[in-house]
């Protein structure tokens, strides 16, 4: 079954990160003592190099699809290295036994900080910072490399936080690797996680599936970093209010602000510029979407010189309807 794996590190050996041995793995873990978290991939431990700097170890769980996650994950994270894209330091492949070894980053992922009405409080301009650190990486990923890589699973719980609340995209398990010329890509199955994927990956007729699938992703996950909430949210006060995006289109439109408790007018400002930018994302037709490049451009100007994008839906309108409606 594994097979394919050591055929893949033979061919390509001269791009590897560094091969432990599944006993070296054991060892930066004491006998897998901490685990940090635990998946559907696995779980996650911490670790130390023999260096002295800590790292997180993924213990891969029995793969669903022949090895392939850990193929992806080393094809793509071992030959790139971008501050805003985590470190993969090496693997270990022993049987049917894989591990991925990363650097570790000590403030764990963002889902916790969103989502979180603890103290662990970041403020809107350091969400602000970090929203673009992240599109600094996915740019990185979609145009700076010899190799355009797609992720199809960028969320908060795939982003993580260093020491200086640096971001690092990863979990590359699902990504694809593109020419660079080459704009369209073709799946057999969407991929991702739902709340975050694409729309042309259920529907066909919309556009087909390219790099701007991250970029409608990166739009829900900033649109939940502005509003600290789920976009998707069952059990919100108002029906309305369900599908967040829509909700706060509306309101802006109505010339409505969102109030966010003790909201200096710099914070507010900030607020609605990275929703603006989450709108333009999330427009149903990729073609609408900006690339990730003018994204980052977007955030990193002032708020004056966006407009507002059409409002976002959540299917595409020409669904047939249906007799009895």
């Amino acid at each position: 079954m594994y097979n394919c794996i050591e055929e893949f590190l033979q061919t390509n050996n001269g791009l590897m990160p560094i091969r432990y041995s599944y006993s070296d793995i054991r060892r930066m873990t004491k006998g897998f003592k901490n685990k940090l978290g635990e998946g559907g991939y696995g779980c996650v431990y911490k670790g130390k190099l023999r260096s002295g700097h800590l790292a997180a170890i993924k213990m891969l769980g029995k793969s669903k699809a022949n090895g392939q996650d850990f193929i992806n994950e080393v094809a793509t994270i071992g030959r790139i290295h971008h501050i805003n894209v985590v470190k993969l330091v090496g693997f270990c492949v022993e049987g049917s036994k894989r591990a991925l070894v990363y650097d570790f980053m000590p403030n764990g992922s963002l889902d916790k900080y969103i989502f979180s009405h603890e103290r662990n409080f970041l403020g809107c301009k350091k969400m602000c910072e970090i929203s673009l650190g992240v599109a600094r990486g996915i740019e990185y990923l979609h145009q700076g490399c010899n190799m355009q890589i797609l992720h199809f699973d960028i969320k908060p719980h795939n982003i993580l936080l260093d020491e200086n609340f640096i971001p690092k995209v990863s979990d590359f398990g699902l990504a694809r690797l593109c020419p660079l010329d080459n704009t369209i890509v073709s799946l057999t199955a969407a991929r991702g996680t739902l709340g975050y994927i694409a729309p042309e990956l259920f529907y066909k007729n919309i556009g087909p599936v390219s790099n701007k699938a991250d970029v409608y992703s990166f739009g829900m996950l900033l649109m939940e970093m502005a509003s600290r909430r789920k976009n998707l949210d069952a059990v919100a006060a108002h029906t309305s209010q369900i599908y967040f995006p829509s909700w706060v289109y509306d309101q802006f439109n109505e010339g409505n602000d969102l109030e966010m408790e003790d909201a200096t007018e710099d914070e507010s400002k900030i607020r609605k510029k990275m929703i603006i930018v989450a709108l333009w994302c999330i427009q149903m037709k990729p073609s609408d979407r900006p690339s990730i490049n003018r994204v980052k451009k977007m955030l990193e100007g002032e708020i004056e010189s966006l407009k507002m994008p059409p409002k976002p839906s959540l299917c595409p309108e020409n669904k047939p309807k249906n007799d009895n409606e």
